[in-house]
Formats: C-alpha cells, sequence, structure tokens
C-alpha cells in the first residue's frame, strides 16, 4: 500500500507539472467516456430496465396475424375467449387507446386516456398510489368512474389525497376519480409523451363492439401474464388453439378470413424498433472511445520516451520492472479518473439533451437517466480505459536499457527507434477505426439526402393542423356532426389569409392511418385474398389544404350528399393495383369481403400518393370517403350513424406562417362550440418532423461521432509527426548543413504522415466492407459499400492527414540547422 501511495504522490506531481499533457488528455477521454456514457444510458433506461410492472418479464402482448398481415390487434370478440379458454396465461387484460375533453378549466383540454377491462391493473401488477382500481362490476354495469395519473393528478389536483371521490367531467358526462397510480405507472406503453394516457376507464364493450358488423374491426390490444413454467412458444401455441376456437365462430361474412394467435415478450414489443438503432450507436461511441485511448496511450508514449532517462536511472539503481508497470498504471488511472468526471458531467447534458429530442421518437425516454447502474457501467469504464492506455508506455519503459541509455544525454533518433513502430502502429490502427465510422458518417448522410429529395405528396408549407374529438352524446347523429363541420369550414374560410380549410380522420406522415380490407367490384368470391388499404373520412377542402394533387377525374363537392351515390376518391397506387391497365374512373368498391352485402361506391377520382410514416416508407393503397356520406359505407346497418370523423385534424392552409394563425383557429372552434377542446396544434412540417426524427437523429448522432473521430484521429498524427520532428532534430539539421533543402525536408516529414493514413485507411475501407452489414438496414436508397462512399472517406481522411502534418513539415523545414545542432549537443 505504501509503494502504491509513493506512487500516487509522485504521478500527481508529474501531472501538476505537465498541465498541457493533463488537459489534452482528460478532454480526450471525457469525450470518448462522456459518449459511450451517455448512449449507455438510453441502453439502460430503454433496454435493461424492467418495466415498471411486477415480474415484467412474465408479461406478453397478444394479438393475431390476420391473412398475411402480422401482430394488428384483436376484436372486440376476441377478448372473452382468449380470456376464457387460453390455458398458458394467468391472468390477461384488454384495452383500446381513446381520449376524452376534460371541461371545467378555463379552457376545454383535450386529454390523452385508454379504456381498460378491470382485469388489467392486477395483470400487470401495479397496485394504485392513493384510492382503488374499478372492478369487473363497475365495468359490467358501464360505472363512470376514472383513475387518473401521477402525473395528472400531480399538475391539476397539486397532489391533494382528498382527490378521490371527487367528480371530472369527460366528454361533458361526470365521472368519478377512485384511484392515483405510481408515478412509474405508464400505459400503454408507446412512443411520444405526448400520447401518454392521462387516465383509465373501464373498456365497457358496447353492444355495436360486438357486434357481427364489427367483429373486422381489429383495433384492440390484450396484455396477459403467462404462469409459472410457460414459455413464450407454448402461449403461441395455446393462443393458435384459441384462434381456431374463434374462427368457428366468425359470421358467414368473414367465413374466409384465417387468424392465427401472436404471442410476443411486452418488453421486446415496445423496444424492438429501437434496439438495432442503439446497438448501432453503442459501436460508433466504442469506436470514439477507442480512438481516444488510442490517442492518450500515444501521448503517454511519447511521454515515456522523453523520460528515458528517468526510467534508466530507476532501472539502473534496482528498481524491478513491477514498479515501473504500477507507476505507470497509476498515472494512467490519474488520467482516466479526471476524464472520467468530466465525461459524466458531459454525458448528464447529452441526456437531457437527447431526452428532449427523443421524446417523441423512442419508448420510456422518462426513464433515461445517469443512475447507479450507469454510474456503475462509467466506472468501469474508467477503470478499464485507465489501465489500457498506461500498458503501452509502461511497457514501452520497459524495454529501454540502462547503460545505453545513460550513455547518451539527449534524446536521439536511435535512442527512439524502439517505439517508432509502436507509435506508428497506433496512428496506423486509429485511422482505420476512424475511417469506418467517417464511411458509415458520409452513408448516414448520403441516405438521408436521399430520403429528404422524396416528394411526400402532398405541400406541408404554410399548413396548421390542430386534433379535436366530437362528444358523441352532443353530436350524435350525421346531421349534428355535419353542422359543426360547414360551420367550422365557414368560419375559418372567412379569416384574413385562410386559403383552404378540410377536415379529416387521416394525416399523411403522422404514422396513424386506418386500414380496412375491400372489395372491387368484379371480383371473384373463389380464391379472394384479403386486402388491406389505408382510409379516411374527409370534409371541405382536405386536399387543397394539404396540397395533394387531383391526378384524374374530381374530388368531393358539397353535392356528394346522404342522399347521393356513394362515391370514394382513391391514390394512384390503389387505383395501378386494383385496376391495372384501366381506366379506374367509374369503377366500383365496397369495404370488406366479397360475402359482405354492403352498397357499392363509385370512384370519381384520383389523388397523389402519400405516406403514413415518414419519406422513407412505402405509399400504401389507400381511399377516401366523404363525411356528408352515411356510415353505409364503412358495414354500419344504421343508415342514420354519421360517417363523419368523431375525432381527426383540422388543416388549414394560410398565406402566412402556420404558427401566425394557431390563435384563429382556436377562435373558430370556440364561436361553433366554446366547451370543445383542440389539442397538438403545430405545424405539418413538424408532423413530419416527428415521424422522420429516428431516420435524423441518427444521422445526427452517427456524424457527430465520426467528426470526433476524425478529430481525435487527426489529433493522433499531429502528436505523432510532432514527436518525431522533435526526435529527427539533429539528423534534420545535419541533413540542412550539407545541402538537403527546406523544400525536401518538409516532403519527408509530409510523406511520413501521409504513409501512415494511407495504411490506416487501407486498414479502415476492409473494416467499413465487413461493417457494413450492421448499417445496411438503416439506409434508405443506400448502399453502404458504393465506392463513391469509400473514396470519399479516403479522400478526406488523407486530406485531414496532410494538413495535421503540414504543420510539423514547415515547423522542420523552417528550423536554423545552427541552433538545432547546438540544442542538440
Amino acid at each position: 500500500m505504501n509503494a502504491w501511495l509513493m506512487d500516487l504522490r509522485h504521478s500527481s506531481r508529474r501531472l501538476i507539472k505537465a498541465r498541457g499533457f493533463f488537459l489534452t488528455v482528460t478532454l480526450m477521454l471525457a469525450v470518448g467516456i462522456g459518449a459511450i456514457t451517455a448512449i449507455f444510458s438510453l441502453i439502460e433506461g430503454i433496454l435493461l430496465r424492467p418495466l415498471p410492472f411486477h415480474q415484467s418479464e412474465r408479461l406478453v402482448q397478444l394479438g393475431e396475424h390476420v391473412g398475411d398481415n402480422s401482430g394488428i390487434g384483436i376484436t372486440a370478440r376476441d377478448i372473452q375467449a382468449y380470456s376464457t379458454e387460453a390455458k398458458a396465461f394467468a391472468s390477461t387484460g384488454a384495452l383500446r387507446g381513446t381520449s376524452f375533453v376534460l371541461s371545467g378549466g378555463e379552457l376545454p383540454e383535450s386529454l390523452p386516456a385508454a379504456r381498460l377491462t378491470a382485469s388489467m391493473f392486477p395483470t400487470l401488477g401495479v397496485d394504485p398510489l392513493v384510492g382503488r382500481v374499478f372492478s369487473e362490476r363497475e365495468e359490467n354495469e358501464r360505472a363512470q368512474v376514472a383513475v387518473i395519473s401521477y402525473t395528472f393528478w400531480r399538475d391539476r389536483y397539486h397532489s391533494d389525497p382528498h382527490v378521490i371521490g371527487s367528480t371530472i367531467e369527460l366528454d361533458r358526462k361526470p365521472y368519478t376519480i377512485i384511484g392515483v397510480m405510481p408515478q412509474s405507472f405508464e400505459f400503454p406503453l408507446q412512443a411520444g409523451r405526448l400520447n401518454q394516457a392521462q387516465l383509465w376507464v373501464p373498456l365497457s364493450l358496447t353492444a355495436d363492439e360486438l357486434s357481427d358488423e364489427s367483429a373486422g374491426f381489429w383495433g384492440y390490444q390484450m396484455v396477459a401474464r403467462l404462469k409459472d413454467g410457460v414459455t413464450v412458444s407454448q402461449a403461441a401455441q395455446d393462443a393458435d388453439r384459441v384462434s381456431r376456437l374463434i374462427m368457428s365462430s366468425f359470421p358467414a361474412t368473414m367465413s374466409k378470413i384465417r387468424i392465427r394467435g401472436d404471442v410476443k415478450l411486452l418488453s421486446e414489443v415496445l423496444t424492438g424498433d429501437v434496439r438495432p438503432l442503439l446497438r448501432v450507436l453503442l459501436v460508433a461511441v466504442a469506436v470514439v472511445l477507442l480512438i481516444a485511448c488510442a490517442n492518450v496511450a500515444i501521448l503517454m508514449l511519447v511521454r515515456a520516451v522523453r523520460s528515458h532517462r528517468e526510467y534508466a536511472v530507476r532501472l539502473a539503481l534496482g528498481a524491478r520492472p513491477a514498479a515501473i508497470l504500477r507507476g505507470s498504471i497509476v498515472e494512467g488511472l490519474l488520467l482516466s479518473l479526471s476524464g472520467g468526471l468530466v465525461g459524466i458531467l458531459l454525458a448528464a447534458v447529452a441526456v437531457r439533451i437527447a431526452v428532449r429530442a427523443l421524446s417523441e421518437s423512442m419508448p420510456r425516454v422518462d426513464s433515461i437517466s445517469i443512475d447507479a447502474h450507469v454510474a456503475l457501467f462509467a466506472l468501469g469504464i474508467v477503470l478499464l480505459t485507465g489501465i489500457l492506455c498506461s500498458l503501452v508506455p509502461a511497457f514501452a519503459a520497459l524495454q529501454i536499457h540502462p547503460m545505453e541509455s545513460l550513455k547518451s544525454y539527449a534524446v536521439t533518433t536511435t535512442g527512439a527507434a524502439s517505439h517508432v513502430r509502436l507509435r506508428s502502429s497506433l496512428v496506423i490502427a486509429e485511422v482505420a477505426v476512424a475511417l469506418v465510422l467517417l464511411s458509415a458518417s458520409i452513408a448516414f448522410l448520403r441516405s438521408y439526402q436521399k430520403m429528404l429529395a422524396i416528394d411526400p405528396g402532398f405541400q406541408p408549407q404554410h399548413v396548421l393542423v390542430a386534433g379535436y374529438r366530437l362528444p358523441p352524446e352532443q353530436y350524435p347523429t350525421q346531421i349534428s356532426v355535419d353542422n359543426f363541420h360547414r360551420g367550422l369550414i365557414e368560419k375559418l374560410l372567412s379569416k384574413p389569409g385562410i386559403l383552404a380549410a378540410g377536415i379529416g380522420d387521416t394525416l399523411p406522415s403522422s404514422g396513424n392511418s386506418g386500414m380496412a380490407a375491400y372489395t372491387i367490384e368484379g371480383q371473384p368470391t373463389e380464391g379472394w385474398k384479403l386486402k388491406f388499404a389505408t382510409f379516411g373520412s374527409v370534409y371541405g377542402n382536405y386536399f387543397q389544404a394539404l396540397g395533394i394533387p387531383l391526378i384524374a377525374g374530381r374530388v368531393f363537392s358539397d353535392q356528394d350528399r346522404a342522399d347521393s351515390p356513394l362515391v370514394v376518391v382513391v391514390n394512384q397506387s390503389m387505383a395501378r393495383h386494383s385496376w391495372p391497365g384501366q381506366n379506374p374512373l367509374g369503377k366500383r368498391m365496397h369495404v370488406g369481403n366479397p360475402r359482405k352485402n354492403l352498397p357499392w361506391a363509385t370512384v370519381i377520382g384520383i389523388v397523389g400518393d402519400t405516406r403514413i410514416g415518414g419519406r422513407d416508407q412505402k405509399t400504401n393503397d389507400g381511399w377516401y370517403a366523404s363525411a356528408l356520406q352515411p356510415a353505409v359505407l364503412y358495414g354500419s346497418v344504421s343508415p342514420q350513424a354519421s360517417s363523419a370523423p368523431a375525432g381527426g385534424s383540422i388543416i388549414v392552409r394560410a398565406a402566412m406562417p402556420p404558427e401566425s394563425i394557431a390563435g384563429m383557429v382556436r377562435h373558430a372552434v370556440a364561436e361553433i362550440d366554446p366547451q370543445l377542446a383542440i389539442d397538438q396544434v403545430r405545424s405539418m412540417t413538424d408532423v413530419m418532423s416527428v415521424t422522420e426524427a429516428p431516420r435524423r437523429i441518427m444521422t445526427e448522432l452517427i456524424s457527430a461521432f465520426g467528426l470526433v473521430a476524425l478529430v481525435l484521429a487527426v489529433a493522433g498524427i499531429y502528436a505523432v509527426m510532432s514527436f518525431s520532428v522533435a526526435l529527427r532534430t539533429q539528423e534534420i539539421a545535419i541533413r540542412m548543413a550539407l545541402g538537403a533543402r527546406r523544400s525536401s525536408i518538409a516532403r519527408m516529414i509530409l510523406h511520413s504522415g501521409v504513409t501512415l493514413a494511407v495504411m490506416g485507411s487501407a486498414l479502415g475501407t476492409l473494416g467499413a466492407f465487413v461493417g457494413s452489414r450492421l448499417i445496411r438496414s438503416f439506409l434508405f436508397q443506400i448502399n453502404p459499400t458504393d465506392p463513391w462512399i469509400y473514396g470519399g472517406s479516403i479522400l478526406l481522411m488523407l486530406a485531414i492527414a496532410y494538413l495535421a502534418s503540414l504543420v510539423p513539415a514547415l515547423r522542420a523545414a523552417s528550423a536554423e540547422p545552427i541552433q538545432a545542432l547546438r540544442s542538440g549537443s
């Protein structure tokens, strides 16, 4: 212990004297350790931390494969079948997302919510923080009770424990608050904070939801807890057995539809899409840390060479190699600890920024933090980094021959020759790994540019959208809904600067859209295959407001009313796939399969394709219906039922920036219905940015890491070349004294630096080719092995390496021979 303490004091004094070296190494390590700590905090919070439920590893999501479509949820009628017939589950629960308009405050407010079966809370194994959850009896009796979230309780009721029993007005109906959930409870789990449920009410399925007409609506979700000893594969087999029982009870109109059970771990369903992305980011920051470690090893090796006389004296006086190794490790740990402390501070700042940036594109963002697990990981990285960085200079010091070193007073080229290969190898290695990350950065940048060049199919500029939901009790009929829509559109168009206004329950690039099966007239019943398309109900100048082009025919008008023939507008993809080589105008279709006796709708127009999500996603077949026409088009048996959207988006195109008309939209809605809330008021470009955020954030992070890797590699080349010039001072002076030109001296130094970069680039190109498989799935219309990517990466690396070598080369060429010889004598 005394020996370790002595080395600690000695190393501390050495580092205090070498402040420039200490600060440089601390900064390099802080960047590497901070980056890998920040990314690990994302991985720990999103992937590794258990879900906030009791024994969450036993929870699964239960869905169905319908035809060729996988994991699309379950129907209302299936909930009871899986709950009673499945033997693999200890308990089950079902839900459906919804929203409510909260009244009673200064302004009505739209709240995301969920309808749950009473069995959901016991299945999840979470008890309320205050009060209780609703019972099965309350669900069956359609009791108007609500359980609220911790956030809602804190913000609206200031954490008042006496809130239990108070009344809250949802969709203009009184609900009794019976419980408050813990702060960690979030359900259903999904990406984005905007859609996090703020309260939960009983599912209380209605007769319409359980009817034959709704038997083909797979819009519900189910969560189950596995019995002890039951595996996911066994549960999937049991779900398949139940699905066969369900098919036997299908109505005649669904006899051709085939379903299979789909069972997946709840944690995998939530994080499956982000796992590969986080793995790539972890590899990227590991590369950055490796380059930082290589640079630190180079700098410490330079110190070891410069301190060769000290090591020679110590060895000559009998110091054991273990003592030299121990001193180097202590110095390396001091450097890594200082870099680690700064790095953790940088990571904390980066995590805060990341949580805000990822809030709408990543699940479980509220779980991301620098907690004890992340701190232990950072400590392990710090210790490992300190040891690895110190081993290289330690072993280099042990190779010093005391007698030979003491014979020479100065550091000569010959004396440093044993370390040249080691320094060069480290530079070549860091250039290689930097090139791997640099080529990946260029690939991601080109991929992102390709995505941005894709036409989204509409014009998002100068468009404002706002979400709304009409309470069914206040708007029960087609006439009442039509009156609201007509009045709102008239109010909006009367405002100055408003060019077009429309309403729809589907919005391009939002990530959400309804899907329905459809049948083409003339399609034979035998051999019929289930086909799905997106659909939406629209009103007003929906297409003009969004800038969706009309390709052929016409769009809806006020003459397409309930007493007029049913009409639809289809997109180009559906026109091409459903009526290949034909003119779709005048053709007919209806919702569902051929066995459903539903009225035909005539195609009156073809519009351009839009995408459900980002521009990097494929286009879907899709059709639109007029909100003025009855819901019989969707399969409703009641001609009086409204096909107008009960909730959706108000779309307004203006001559001015969309942010400036938000107040106009709110005022227009308040003039029609003062108690109606609108939410998510934002520009259409903001809507697009949310769905495109994963690719944008991935590109930004990989590019940032690639830039850091490039800078670190350049720093390594510069350090080695500067030290090489310092070691060869006498050699350079002698060459110049013998008549060597200054330009030839500069070329000699430049050649050395560029040679190292060329060798590293060759090795890095091979590494980039091997690693291309890791990023191939993340790229859009780009081949990661594109020669242009490799060529651009190599040219950039060589150009930067040339500049890094230029300063030492010019310094060597400008040296005066007499002064150099005197300083080396």
